[in-house]
């Protein structure tokens, strides 16, 4: 007799315009598991999730809830089918507080006839009970904006099980939470486990797959590939399997020679007094200086103000040996400065236009005749040749960016900058959030940049990619410069040791009297 599962996906197919996003594809999820599913960026995952949650009606196929076929409209019905689905980007209402987040559209009523209102009493104590249930901390009563991302996570997972949900899909729950936050999350997913609640766990970070999952279904360009126990994997089988070539070293062979100095900086600190303080150092031409620190570390905000974008109080910049003023992203452009932000939904792409639209806009100057009229025939032959020089897979330059995966949008985004032929790149976590055959890709371009006598800081929170692709590697901790290393010597050990220091201990890259070298 064939084993009852609470999902069970038979012969999914839903197809796009141009585009066939899955291809007969299957997924069994048996009760009280935790099912990874993974796959390149545009393998199909998220397509076949919204199939499952009601956003998309597949083309083909048949789905069973506890061995019953059931056909799911729209995302209220697989709530009411028990499914919950938790996505990558939360979006809380932020000035409402805790328990209004949980119970937002059901909330308890007190009254007699047409005449009720919202009994908060019971609101709270609801969500009291829930959360003692689920060993979560959090003031029901506190205002939800308030909430690091961490909490924010464990709301939405306590909303989840509020609506009695026995399958809920997690999204790359950690892209954005610290180690101890993972730890966290971990427990309450083993508790929800017992319980016998399914989790459909989506990521790309394989260590986290192979700890948290019992079983692995792997998907690749629409297709299933195999669903396998996850004590049966390694690391290596995944990314053989994810990707159907063997990737024999996680990052490429890098031929660039750093050169003189191209950037230097000297004591910049911010205008925010708690943000960074005090940071010199230097970059030189042709290199990757990679900079590293936890959460909290003021990485993203360093780098913001190099391009303009967050101003300073005191500090000196020069390129080239020559003084320069970035106080707008104007002036760094002028300087030939680019900046790859962290958040590429909500900073990097606009996604309703195309990938022609979305390469050309930092740089329309270029396409601009002596009237102001854009030249639209020459922007789409410089994205038609960014599309083939990178590999991006898109069926054209018309298609909208919203459409492509992760690594894919990445890639029009690295083509933008290109454009307007900077000497500076700053990239802020480049790969989150994409599989690992894309981040090969993507290493691949950023190394040849390199090569070219582009010079790089790159931000990476992985710590096998900023030891993998840093020259050196600049370590941050609460706005203060704790090190600079050399990538090819430094451990994660040493990293850490400086990523956890309290006060600055370098200027301008050399020892001090508080420094600590590794």
């Amino acid at each position: 007799m064939e084993q009852q599962y609470v999902l069970d996906m038979r012969g999914i197919s839903k197809g796009f315009p141009g585009v066939q996003a899955l291809s007969n594809v299957t997924l069994k999820v048996k009760p009280g598991t935790v099912h990874a599913l993974m796959g390149e960026n545009g393998a199909g995952k998220s397509t076949l999730m919204k199939c499952l949650f009601g956003i998309y009606r597949p083309d083909e196929g048949e789905i069973f809830i506890n061995g019953r076929k059931t056909t799911i409209h729209n995302s209220n019905e697989a709530l009411k089918s028990g499914i919950s689905m938790i996505h990558q980007e939360l979006h809380p209402v932020p000035h409402r507080n805790v328990m209004e987040n949980i119970w937002l559209g059901r909330f308890p009523e007190i009254g007699f006839g047409p005449i009720k209102f919202i009994h908060e009493k019971k609101m709270y104590e609801d969500t009291l009970h829930l959360f003692k249930d689920l060993e979560v901390d959090i003031d029901p009563r506190v205002r939800t904006g308030t909430l690091s991302v961490s909490k924010i996570q464990t709301l939405e997972i306590a909303k989840a099980v509020s609506f009695h949900s026995k399958l809920i899909v997690m999204d790359e729950p950690t892209s954005s939470l610290t180690g101890n936050e993972v730890e966290q999350l971990f427990n309450i997913i083993n508790s929800l486990r017992k319980r016998g609640v399914s989790i459909i766990y989506i990521s790309h970070k394989m260590e986290e797959i192979l700890r948290i999952s019992d079983e692995v279904t792997i998907m690749r360009d629409g297709h299933y590939i195999g669903t396998w126990p996850s004590s049966e994997l390694t690391t290596d089988l995944i990314i053989t399997r994810m990707v159907g070539r063997d990737l024999k070293e996680r990052f490429p062979e890098r031929t660039n020679v750093p050169g003189g100095t191209m950037m230097k900086v000297e004591g910049l600190s911010s205008s925010n007094p708690k943000s960074f303080q005090n940071i010199s150092f230097e970059l030189r031409k042709g290199e990757i200086l990679g900079l590293g620190g936890l959460v909290g570390a003021q990485r993203t905000e360093l780098i913001e103000a190099l391009f303009g974008l967050r101003s300073v109080v005191s500090g000196k910049i020069s390129i080239n040996g020559k003084p320069v003023n970035l106080k707008t992203p104007s002036e760094a452009k002028k300087n030939k400065i680019a900046l790859l932000t962290e958040e590429r939904r909500v900073t990097g792409i606009f996604p309703v236009l195309s990938v022609y639209e979305n390469t050309i806009i930092a740089n329309l100057s270029r396409y601009q005749n002596r009237f102001g009229l854009l030249n639209e025939r020459k922007g789409r032959v410089d994205a038609a040749d960014n599309v083939e020089k990178f590999g991006t897979k898109t069926p054209s330059v018309h298609q909208q960016i919203r459409y492509l995966s992760g690594g894919n949008q990445q890639k029009v985004l690295l083509a933008r900058w290109l454009l307007t032929e900077p000497d500076i790149l700053l990239l802020d976590e480049p790969t989150r959030g994409i599989d690992v055959g894309a981040k090969f890709e993507i290493y691949t371009i950023i190394t040849e940049l390199a090569k070219q006598g582009k010079s790089i800081i790159m931000i990476s929170s992985e710590m096998p990619e900023l030891l993998g692709m840093s020259d050196r590697i600049m370590v941050m901790s609460e706005g203060k410069l704790t090190g600079i290393v050399e990538g090819k010597s430094v451990t994660e050990q040493e990293i850490m040791r400086l990523a956890a220091q309290q006060r600055s201990v370098v200027s301008g890259g050399k020892r001090n009297e508080h420094a600590i070298t590794v």
